[in-house]
């Protein structure tokens, strides 16, 4: 209980870091009258841009590091979350086709990138099962980086077959960022987002059986065929309207779910709260800093997230070979 309040004042910290940072730097006292007030000065840009960003910024956070958490309970595999497993390439490639197309609109990219990412990960799944429908959590991180270097190469492909505004903005797009974002896509990542956040909140006691393994899982009275199921299409539907919103933002999932597992231990009731509220607060200090470092140019906040994300990846890696 301590550590939550902890991280609830990290993420309201955060969440004001990044009401204060961006292209144009505000004073607190600035920030918290234009909240309290429409007509004082900077509301607009506080209450029009910079609010929703913050919102999406810590909910796109909070969700992916919910799916890391997830998946690397499913799996067993500290490794795993939805970029390293491919998830978001799938998602990503299925976005920029019908962005390419001029289909879906705001509310339909959502759901074609679920089902971008859903074929992905079916994809990783079968290329990581042996044995039959045994799956092999060490064999996981190879078929989703094939799946993530394949998904690349086809949206490589399809940018270069794109016009010269689409190429820009997809490119843009692919990178991760918060800059298109405003109450409406506020509304379309809840919207989606909502309903498998509350299946994987209420999935803490599966998410724990799950972890042990899958025979351990059923002698102990859960159905682990349907759990898995769950948790795969939860975190395939939050990655995918993830990436619609905001583009890819790699290493999320990877970050405070393995760092709050040390700290609060492996029960996931307590933990996947607790990697929410981290998850959003990080997110959102990279929004920050990607705005604010080489102002006024805006760097992609998954140019960021990598740069903490890669070292950490590479000490997982490490310790998981030894």
């Amino acid at each position: 209980m301590k550590a939550l309040l902890w991280l609830l004042l990290f993420a309201f910290a955060a969440c004001l870091v990044g009401m204060l940072l961006g292209a144009v730097a505000l004073p607190p006292a600035t920030v918290f009258r234009a909240l309290l007030s429409p007509d004082a000065p900077g509301a607009a840009i506080v209450r029009e841009i910079r609010l929703p960003r913050v919102l999406l910024a810590f909910l796109v956070g909070g969700a992916l590091g919910v799916s890391g958490a997830a998946l690397q309970a499913l799996v067993r595999n500290p490794l795993a979350d939805p970029y390293v497993l491919g998830i978001s390439g799938g998602a990503g490639l299925a976005a920029v086709l019908a962005m390419a197309l001029g289909v879906g609109g705001a509310w339909g990219v959502p759901l074609v990138a679920f089902l971008g990412g859903l074929a992905a990960v079916g994809l990783v799944y079968r290329l990581s099962t042996v044995a039959g429908s045994r799956l092999d959590p060490r064999v996981l991180v190879l078929a989703g980086v094939i799946v993530s270097a394949f998904t690349g190469s086809l949206m490589a492909a399809v940018l270069t077959l794109s016009n010269a505004e689409q190429l820009r903005n997809a490119f843009l797009w692919l990178l991760g960022g918060f800059s298109a974002a405003s109450w409406r896509t506020v509304l379309v990542f809840s919207v989606y987002a909502v309903l498998p956040l509350l299946l994987l909140f209420g999935a803490a006691r599966a998410l724990d059986l799950l972890s042990l393994g899958e025979e351990p899982a059923e002698s102990l009275g859960l159905e682990a065929l349907r759990a898995r199921r769950l948790v795969y299409l939860a975190t395939s539907l939050l990655t995918a309207v993830s990436v619609a919103v905001c583009g890819i933002v790699g290493f999320v999932g990877l970050i405070a779910p393995h760092a709050l597992r040390g700290m609060l231990g492996p029960a996931h009731r307590r933990l996947v709260p607790a990697v929410f509220l981290a998850s959003g607060g990080f997110l959102v200090l990279a929004d920050a800093l990607a705005r604010s470092v080489a102002r006024p140019t805006e760097l992609p906040v998954g140019v960021v997230t990598a740069l903490v994300g890669v070292p950490l990846f590479a000490v997982l890696l490490k310790r998981s070979l030894r």
